[in-house]
């Protein structure tokens, strides 16, 4: 596990790498749409591109005398949850409060659900804050997208729902959401709201 996010964050250090899985992000491009959309080479492009490959990154497809690179979203997946779950990898949270990794083994099984909604407060806003990692900042989400996200780790998705944006972790307009900044994330106040 430890080599595999070294690896990864190795790879992911380098600003032409980020670029190249910025511009993957949006759509699959051959070699020379990114080295034309980054004034680079296509060697260096290619070089790259090797690089977030052997990560399992990015794949690639022949179509005729092209390959046609694209971003592995499912592999990305698999990754972020092998980081985040309790019982491969310390979960750090916001500061390295200690008392919060137990907070979260407490309460997130091995297969990495929530075995229930904390009754406490303090312990909730922990547990909200873990949930969070579910939700992308800078992109907005239906209820029904926010339900699907919230179901993959707990069944009742309504109160969660309503827990998330009373905690001010989640905003919501017009029954459209968004990830609000971490730093306006109030965790030991629930607000009224939803």
């Amino acid at each position: 596990m430890t080599e595999t996010l070294l690896g990864f964050f190795k790879a992911m250090a380098d600003e032409s790498r980020l670029r190249i899985v910025g511009l993957l992000a949006e759509r699959e491009r051959s070699v020379q749409e990114l080295a034309a959309a980054l004034d680079l080479k296509e060697p260096t492009v290619s070089h790259h591109l090797a690089i977030l490959r052997a990560q399992g990154v990015v794949t690639a497809r022949a179509e005729g005398t092209t390959r046609w690179h694209a971003l592995d979203r499912a592999a990305l997946e698999r990754l972020s949850r092998r980081v985040l779950e309790p019982t491969k990898a310390r979960i750090v949270a916001r500061g390295g409060d200690v008392s919060e990794d137990k907070v979260l083994q407490g309460f997130i099984a091995a297969d990495g659900t929530l075995k229930q909604i904390p009754a406490s407060r303090k312990k909730r806003a922990v547990v909200l804050r873990w949930l969070m990692r579910s939700f992308s900042g800078g992109r907005h989400y239906s209820e029904a997208e926010v339900n699907a996200l919230i179901q993959e780790r707990h069944s009742d998705s309504a109160t969660l729902r309503r827990e998330l944006v009373g905690h001010r972790m989640l905003a919501r307009k017009n029954r459209v959401y968004w990830r609000l900044p971490e730093e306006e994330w109030m965790p030991g106040e629930a607000r009224s709201g939803s």
